[in-house]
């Protein structure tokens, strides 16, 4: 457990990295023989890890942001998971099969998965969440993930029970899925939280308290022990977990921190042992002081600026959307705000992405110089100038980061266009819920990190419908291409339609695509079982430490 003495840079004859341990430990072990309470982590495997934001909840089905996924990847556990290096592996299911049309799904359950209460981990189970998920009663975010599913759409649109999904339990052991298409990334979608499976009676017995400490069950390594919010998240090991015998770690810290200075401030006082960012003022001393410490990793996510295209002055003018769009030097942005090796965005999906070539915007090719000539005509052909400059409000969450990305594409729309953006300054769950409602916002602050490795998790958050679309993108020739690309089973011919539909939204300057991200962490050199990936994955059971480093 963390305590708030901190450690002594310095002691002879130790080196810097023992000396924290060990100073810290005998911090520890003061408090704890003061208070006259004994320490309940002593003679435990303590893991310390960072959440850059608070969990808005953690309901499996009904969570949406990364950092509740990132906890609910600890405590809970779907039919497939990825292991270390990103690849596919069996979970919650020991193996599956597809039918030859690509349209059945069958899986074979662990038989000795269980319960934290100690109850078998069945087929009903996930029946039970996926409904749960599609279900309008339980308004989740990610319902129209699994709308392949037989009858998921008429369920989310409230003209089915969810008792009609096309999920059933051959047996106790045995669960099948029927898709309305083939669906070709399913298997990295049973990765998702969203999916896992839910215990019943706990559900209605706990109802909308279900997700809170004593009250959720997990099928996972861990289970929550306490949640502080906006400080920590506790979870303990969960011993009747099907493979507790390869979890290393018993106690892992959640830790809320919202500051990245504060969150590198704490990993070099040692009460950190894996931090979620880095600071991009700090990243070069971080590099040279911390060496093989830091992690840095391309990753499946896009930082962009969305407009609220369900009202003015954005609702009907591409031409002003492409305007501000081109305005804004992506190279600098990359290079001296956030300067962690970021790559400047100019498509929507990521590169990296499986079997999949991302189209580019219309002006990717050109100079800034060349763009600004461009986006000053633009401009005007909207309206606006000198004697009529552009003015909207730009929202952004809490974080030193958005601070310096807001303030620098504040200073470039004014200096390229003379359009004045006011910063708006609000936190992270705030944020979230007005980009939900769209009724107040008009430039906002968000991102995308995707769920699984396929195009699709991307370009099926700005389809018609999609809870996902913040922008509130409607396109018919868009949603067509999507659904011409999920009737395909074969996998080159479905990329055309959805690099066809890529461009489509280009075109339209739906958004502003701005860089996409790499991972970047500092992890304690003790740390085992860690490894870089596209999705930046890094489940705690995987974690050990090397007593010996």
């Amino acid at each position: 457990m963390i305590h708030s003495l901190g450690c002594l840079n310095r002691l002879n004859g130790l080196n810097g990295l023992n000396r924290r341990a060990l100073l810290c430990l005998a911090a520890a072990l003061l408090v704890a023989a003061c208070s006259g309470k004994p320490d309940p982590d002593a003679g435990l495997s303590v893991l310390n890890r960072s959440l850059s934001a608070d969990p808005e909840s953690l309901d499996p089905q009904k969570a949406r942001s990364t950092q509740a996924a990132d906890v609910l990847r600890d405590i809970g556990e779907g039919l497939l998971a990825y292991d270390p290096a990103g690849a596919l592996v069996a979970a919650g299911a020991e193996r599956w099969s597809v039918s030859g049309d690509g349209l059945t799904y069958t899986f074979d359950l662990r038989k000795d998965a269980r319960w934290s209460t100690g109850d078998p981990v069945t087929a009903d189970d996930y029946v039970f969440g996926l409904r749960r998920l599609v279900d309008p009663a339980s308004a989740t975010f990610y319902a129209s993930a699994v709308s392949a599913i037989v009858n998921a759409e008429s369920i989310i649109a409230g003209e089915m029970p969810p008792e009609s999904l096309g999920v059933r339990a051959v047996d106790a052991h045995t669960l099948e899925i029927s898709l309305t298409e083939p669906t070709l990334y399913l298997l990295g979608l049973l990765t998702h939280p969203s999916t896992f499976p839910a215990h019943r009676e706990r559900v209605e017995q706990h109802g909308e308290h279900y997700a809170l400490p004593g009250n959720l069950p997990s099928n996972g390594a861990y289970l929550l022990e306490r949640w502080e919010p906006g400080s920590v998240v506790e979870i303990r090991r969960n011993t009747e977990y099907w493979n507790d015998a390869g979890t290393a770690i018993d106690v892992v810290y959640h830790h809320v921190i919202t500051q990245e200075a504060q969150e590198l401030n704490r990993y070099r006082a040692g009460e950190l042992h894996i931090t979620s960012n880095v600071p991009p003022e700090s990243f070069q001393q971080v590099r040279e002081e911390y060496g093989g410490q830091l992690r840095v990793y391309p990753t499946l996510g896009i930082y962009y600026y969305g407009f609220n295209l369900s009202r003015e002055p954005f609702a009907d003018e591409p031409g002003l959307r492409q305007a501000l769009s081109m305005a804004i030097d992506r190279e600098v942005l990359v290079e001296r705000i956030t300067g962690r090796g970021e790559a400047p965005a100019y498509s929507w999906v990521p590169p990296g992405i499986y079997n999949y070539e991302p189209p580019q915007l219309s002006y990717a090719e050109l100079t800034q110089e060349e763009r600004n000539r461009i986006a000053q005509s633009l401009y005007r052909e909207a309206g606006y100038g000198e004697e009529n400059p552009l003015r909207f409000e730009l929202r952004y969450n809490t974080s030193d980061t958005q601070r310096r990305i807001a303030l620098a594409v504040q200073a470039m729309w004014r200096d390229v266009l003379g359009a004045e953006a006011e910063l708006v300054n609000v936190e992270f769950q705030v944020l979230l819920e007005q980009m939900r409602a769209a009724e107040i916002t008009e430039v906002f602050r968000s991102s995308w990190l995707g769920d699984y490795n396929d195009a699709y998790t991307f370009l099926g958050v700005l389809e018609s419908g999609s809870p996902s679309n913040m922008p509130r993108y409607v396109n018919d020739e868009y949603d067509a291409l999507l659904r011409n690309a999920a009737s395909q089973v074969d996998a080159d011919r479905r990329r055309l339609y959805l690099e066809e539909a890529e461009r489509v939204l280009l075109a339209d300057h739906a958004l502003i695509p701005l860089y996409f991200y790499v991972s970047k962490h500092l992890v304690d050199p003790r740390i085992r079982g860690w490894g870089d990936n596209l999705l930046d994955y890094h489940y705690s059971r995987h974690l050990s430490f090397d007593t010996a480093h």
